[in-house]
């Protein structure tokens, strides 16, 4: 029985991988078509040329198709499908015509209560052994966690291949938990599918990108993300059940909320767009693309790792995991840092250098 799933696993992973590295080529091609490019015009961009958008569109279409193909479709399920819908319709929209904040925020509530309707609500957490229901604030709590790591993963999309990347590594993490613990069979597939259809775009995405996820795959991996982890992670059983998710998304999560702090004590709107992201301050302390993309995927994992270890009750081994990364993560920062401020100071040095006149022969003292 365990072959059996294994290999359901993994035929999932493989025809999701496949549909969606073989369908993004006609994504891009439609994409130029209806003009959903993204066109270099600020600061905050990373990229120096026009390049061709709505690439989650490809993620949808082989995630849908996967979990047709793959999972028993009762209420719970299409109502997953359902809201995905919605959201990739939204940001099929969005990508296009640069949709209202509010117009958006309004979709992914109503995407939210489709899903909590069909019966994804976060009853409850576990906390030390202890079981806290939340009764009525059920469903407000399980549309505000949807509509926040919808937004979290749109927010950290800012580099080549950095979402889909850290979305698959999410993918990944769910899929050991779910299997490591016994939870639920359905989820595993569903974060196999999920996963595949991340790393089959992945390869289109990486720098140099020829397509973008745009805000249809960014949102719409946030969004499934959020609903497969009331599946799979609130539902273990864990000393702390409510860790393991925050530690999954933590990477994302984090951004979110500094990026929130940050724009509020600036007496800004919280959905103020800025240049400030982690993955821009690695950038503009002298990291290239890759380089910062790779490092973010490392933090990512290791948050990762140390759910796992979390959902197997290691506490020990996650707590040093999040320890050495915490610790890394700072001298990493302060050697950057520091790296980063001799070379203003050398180019400020060559620059008065250069600025400064020559001396005459008249002005030159004599000996």
């Amino acid at each position: 029985m365990e072959l059996r799933s294994g290999l359901l696993i993994l035929i999932a992973f493989l025809f999701t991988f496949f549909m969606t590295y073989t369908t993004t080529p006609l994504v891009r091609k439609f994409s130029i078509k209806v003009g959903a490019v993204d066109i270099p015009k600020d600061s905050r961009r990373m990229h120096s040329k026009p390049i061709p958008t709505m690439g989650g569109l490809a993620i949808f279409v082989a995630f849908a198709f996967g979990v047709m193909a793959f999972v028993p479709l009762d209420s719970t399920y299409v109502g997953l499908l359902l809201g995905a819908l919605m959201i990739t319709i939204m940001g099929m929209f969005d990508d296009i015509y640069d949709l209202k904040a509010w117009i958006k925020l309004l979709v992914q509530i109503g995407a939210a209560l489709v899903v909590c309707f069909s019966g994804i609500v976060i009853k409850q957490i576990t906390l030390f052994d202890q079981i806290i229901y939340f009764g009525n604030w059920a469903i407000p709590i399980t549309v505000l966690w949807i509509v926040a790591i919808t937004n979290t993963i749109n927010l950290i999309d800012g580099l080549d291949g950095l979402a889909c990347g850290i979305s698959a590594i999410s993918s990944l993490a769910l899929l050991a938990v779910s299997l490591l613990s016994a939870g639920n069979p359905t989820v595993t597939v569903i974060a196999a599918i999920l996963a595949g259809s991340c790393l089959g775009f992945l390869p289109y995405n990486l720098n140099p990108a020829k397509i973008f996820m745009g805000d249809v795959g960014a949102t719409f991996l946030g969004f499934v993300l959020a609903v497969i982890s009331i599946q799979g992670f609130f539902k273990v059983n864990a000393v702390v059940s409510f860790v393991i998710p925050f530690l999954v998304l933590g990477l994302p999560i984090f951004d979110t909320l500094f990026a929130i702090i940050r724009r509020l004590f600036k007496g800004q709107s919280p959905f103020h767009a800025d240049r400030k992201h982690l993955h821009h301050r690695l950038v503009d302390m002298g990291m290239n693309q890759k380089q910062s993309v790779v490092l973010l995927y490392a933090i990512s994992a290791l948050l990762a790792i140390s759910a796992i270890l979390f959902a197997e009750r290691m506490f020990t081994a996650a707590v040093i995991v999040l320890v050495v990364s915490f610790v890394i993560g700072c001298i990493n920062w302060f050697v950057m840092k520091r790296e980063h401020i001799e070379m203003l100071e050398k180019l400020d040095a060559e620059e008065n250098e250069v600025g400064q006149p020559e001396q005459t022969e008249e002005e030159k003292p004599q000996a």
